[in-house]
């Protein structure tokens, strides 16, 4: 074997090289029998010399996990500060600072450890797939397992798993610009060219991450994975993930807290430097003010919310690439829907023939069965892997197994594959005489344009067709003199032969899921490249206003402004190109909101990336689901909703913590920096404050575990940092008041010193502030109209009671406390229970108002393909047109280097 294609050192070597040598050469240098394929013994045996191809590997890594804890600039100053107190000899505060620090750091490691193998394991359940001739038969392998020396099928759609030497084509054409930027197709062939021309010359190869855009070929594997053109680029390049609107808003909230934080650390160090206390004191003090007023475990929070979710999800047949893509679809309150197999049953069955004036039903068969991109001559009853549903239909019903058994004689010799423009496929046909015919099938309005004579009757016959609400595709034909390929010039005066109908009726629980969307306030849009009569019926009878119907020709006499008004109107969309669904769900974007779009074909793909969240389902496309942020294991709206209600349960559960944390955390150091003016000493030790803001964090890791209101699921969700500001102001000063209370309780009723007084805040600050989340956690009356769930209550309850009886345990001395007096017990019940009480009544003012308006992040649609393309290729690991004004996003422009890892394995 030739090493130079085999065992490649680099992919210039191997692809390259294969482009420069004839076809046959490439088979036989591979050790590939170009009819049988690899056996399965040599399949294994090159697997474990080349790997699996796959470009990147996503796997929980325990060093990444745990420097993105360390990584840190708090925590770093907090122990540079701890180190230099424990060298003049302040050791036991230094000691108790380093272990709470590294409690706190081993907490946020194990959830975060959690969430990354959940993210594991969602990789590993999402697959793409590849028809590859092995051991003399076609079938579909997980493009993983591909080896150098597999022979693959490539059709319309499909992304290229490997590099390719292309050994026949039919009309091949594939977009290249993940990889040369050229915006055109290229035309492919079988043909030689120079091994070192440019990757955009290379016409006689195929390349991995590409996107068969017409036509079809067949080829053979000479690299895989990082040896390909596209590993190289993507290995050299690295990864960037893009943010979502989640985590954009989890970096506003953080920066919130570090603008909190610097003011209110500096101020406290300026003033105790001033009432001229120890300046190493001074700094511990300041630097723990600024750690506990920032909720640490946020991040261990939302992870653990996350991975919860996510396999919560899961269980649900909901997949999300990025477990921070959940809270996304939480956020959506549009949805655009293809029609088949989201509203209607998706298994197409034949019904009947409907023959043109002076044809015969057999005669429509025939040549329907006939003109089918993958059914072989004379084939049994069977079409090959990958077909066209309908064609399967057609070949599979019992109704045409006698047409299908005279078959035998006939012999198709050339085929033009359908695309989305032409909207049909023709294949050239030698019959039982000999005569050669050229036989169209498609879309009814396109085939009857190409046809001559066609009867009022026909017409008349199709329209009731399509208002049954049934699927039709016309059959035509013409003699032909020549037994080439078809071309699209020849699809011409044809002799329509009849209509082909298929039924794809409603599903039967449809119209609940509808239902279902419009009581989470998702409204629901149907875009379909269906007839639109048949469109609006299906709508109809699921209770979708299907009356106003905007077809593609409608959508290309508006201009953007008239468009952002007609769609806004519209519910069905029909007859639409790939670029009509992209134009459509950019003029809803342009309002505002969370737009979703569902869809599983190629002419899906560039609206998946158009829309806010992307969702395709595990049967769909390579395209779509490389395009996708959500995966559905099953194409249901009920499904969709299991995921919206999760996502929105999630954000709610975080931004619980978020609310509390806020408020309550700025309601303490405020007090402490209060305290700091009049007190002699400082009113809670660093260590004191890091011990009480842990133990409180460590209570809330339950968060997620929290039942979740109806009302906060009947809405969408997402991040509002005004809000946040506004809820941490009115209730932060609430605890403070109630702090400011204890501090009179322990000066002025138990005469307390320096130990006593730091033991009754401690103990007061963390009753106050982890037992209010019972109140925060709802808008209704806590307890009463809303339970918390039992893991959060015990939490909870635990937390507070370990602080009550801390002071009086061994640790005390240690920890800088002193034991507290029955009386302040008293005294704390009646605090907590007034405290309590006054949330509730700022919370009835608070939520008195309307809902506050959304918080849109203002960013721009910037170009996904790169990324996802590359997420394909991990193991378990084009630029649309603008409407006049900007969109918001949550993806920032530009475009993405190859390589990135945010999706499934490939």
């Amino acid at each position: 074997m030739s090493s130079g294609v085999l065992a490649p050192s680099s992919a210039a070597a191997s692809v390259r090289a294969a482009a420069g040598r004839p076809a046959p050469e490439v088979l036989s240098s591979l050790g590939v029998d170009p009819a049988a394929g690899l056996s399965a013994d040599e399949v294994a045996r090159r697997r474990v010399t080349y790997g699996p191809n796959a470009i990147a590997t996503h796997h929980a890594r325990v060093l990444t996990v745990l420097w993105h804890q360390l990584n840190s600039p708090l925590l770093g100053l907090l122990l540079v500060a701890a180190t230099a107190s424990y060298f003049v000899g302040e050791k036991s505060d230094a000691v108790i600072i380093g272990v709470i620090v590294v409690v706190s750091v081993g907490l946020g490691f194990v959830n975060e450890y959690r969430a990354e193998q959940a993210a594991a394991s969602l990789h590993s359940q999402v697959s793409h797939e590849a028809v590859v001739l092995r051991g003399g038969a076609f079938g579909r392998v997980d493009v993983t397992s591909l080896v150098p020396g597999d022979v693959v099928e490539l059709s319309l759609g499909e992304v290229v798993p490997a590099d390719i030497r292309l050994v026949s084509v039919v009309r091949l054409e594939c977009d290249e610009s993940v990889l040369t930027g050229e915006s055109q197709p290229v035309e492919k062939s079988t043909e030689v060219v120079d091994g070192s021309a440019t990757l955009a010359d290379l016409t006689g190869c195929a390349l991995m991450g590409t996107v068969v855009h017409a036509g079809s070929g067949r080829g053979v594997v000479v690299a895989t994975g990082s040896r390909t053109e596209f590993g190289a680029i993507a290995t050299g390049l690295g990864t960037h993930q893009l943010d979502t609107e989640f985590q954009v808003g989890l970096h506003r909230f953080s920066m919130l807290l570090v603008r909190v934080a610097g003011a209110l650390t500096t101020s406290i160090f300026v003033i105790n430097v001033l009432l001229h206390k120890p300046l190493l004191d001074a700094l511990l003090f300041s630097l723990a003010i600024a750690v506990g007023i920032t909720p640490q475990l946020l991040p261990a929070v939302v992870s653990t919310s996350l991975a919860a979710g996510s396999r919560q999800m899961s269980r649900r047949k909901v997949l999300v690439k990025r477990l921070v893509c959940i809270e996304d679809l939480g956020d959506i309150d549009l949805l655009f829907t293809d029609k088949t197999g989201t509203l209607t049953a998706g298994r197409i069955d034949y019904a009947r023939a409907v023959p043109a004036a002076g044809q015969r039903s057999d005669d429509v068969l025939r040549w329907g069965l006939l003109c089918a991109e993958s059914a072989p001559a004379g084939a049994g009853g069977t079409v090959a892997v990958g077909s066209n549903p309908l064609d399967e239909a057609l070949w599979e019903s019992p109704a045409t197994a006698a047409v299908r058994e005279s078959l035998t004689a006939h012999e198709v010799l050339g085929a033009l594959p359908f695309d989305h423009e032409r909207r049909m496929l023709s294949v050239v046909v030698r019959d039982g005489a000999g005569d050669l015919h050229l036989v169209t099938k498609g879309a009814p309005e396109t085939v009857l344009e190409r046809c001559v004579d066609v009867a009022p009757e026909t017409r008349a016959a199709l329209d009731a067709e399509f208002a049954a609400g049934n699927r039709v595709v016309a059959v035509g034909s013409r003699p032909v003199s020549s037994p080439r390929a078809p071309e699209p010039a020849d699809e011409h005066d044809l002799r329509l032969r009849g209509l082909l109908v298929f039924l794809d009726p409603p599903k039967p629980d449809a119209a609940a899921a509808l239902g279902r969307l419009a009581s989470l306030g998702i409204r629901v849009k149907v875009v379909t490249g269906d007839n639109a009569v048949v469109a609006a019926k299906v709508c109809r009878d699921l209770g979708l206003p299907g009356d106003a119907v905007l077809t593609g020709s409608d959508l290309d006499a508006l201009d953007d402004e008239h468009l952002i008004d007609a769609v806004s109107a519209t519910t069905v969309f029909a007859r639409v190109s790939p670029e009509h669904k992209a134009r459509i769900v950019r003029a809803h974007r342009h309002g505002g909101g969370g737009v979703a779009f569902l869809g599983d074909g190629v002419n899906d793909a560039v609206a998946l990336h158009a829309a806010d969240v992307g969702i395709s389902v595990d049967s769909g496309t390579d395209v779509a689901k490389d395009a996708a942020d959500v995966i559905l294991l099953e194409k249901s709206l009920d499904v969709l909703a299991d995921g919206v209600v999760e996502g929105r349960r999630i954000f709610a559960n975080t931004l619980k913590y978020v609310l509390m944390g806020t408020s309550s955390n700025f309601g303490n150091m405020a007090s402490a920096a209060g305290a700091s003016l009049f007190l002699p000493f400082l009113p809670m030790l660093p260590s004191q404050i890091l011990l009480n803001n842990l133990l409180y964090d460590t209570g809330q890791l339950a968060i997620p575990t929290d039942h979740v209101d109806p009302e906060q699921l009947r809405r969408p969700s997402h991040w509002d940092i005004a809000f946040i500001r506004r809820f941490m102001l009115l209730f932060g000063p609430l605890s403070s008041l109630f702090d400011f209370l204890t501090f009179g309780v322990m000066l002025w009723v138990f005469q307390a010193g320096p130990d006593l007084f730091r033991s009754g805040w401690f103990v007061e600050s963390l009753a106050t502030q982890t037992l209010v989340i019972f109140a925060i956690r709802t808008r209704a009356v806590p307890f009463f109209r809303s339970h918390p769930s039992l893991p959060l209550t015990l939490a909870a309850l635990g937390v507070v009671l370990v602080g009550a009886v801390l002071p009086a345990t061994p640790l005390a001395a240690t920890l800088g406390f002193a034991p507290l007096p029955g009386g302040f017990f008293a005294a704390l019940v009646v605090m907590v229970v007034a405290y309590l009480v006054l949330v509730e009544l700022g919370k009835r003012w608070f939520y008195r108002p309307a809902a506050p308006p959304r918080s849109g992040v203002p960013t721009d649609l910037g170009n996904r393909f790169v990324r996802r393309r590359a997420a394909r290729f991990s193991v378990a690991a084009t630029p649309t047109r603008p409407l006049s004004r900007p969109l918001r996003s949550r993806h920032p422009r530009g475009p993405r280097p190859p390589g990135a890892n945010d999706a499934a394995r490939a």
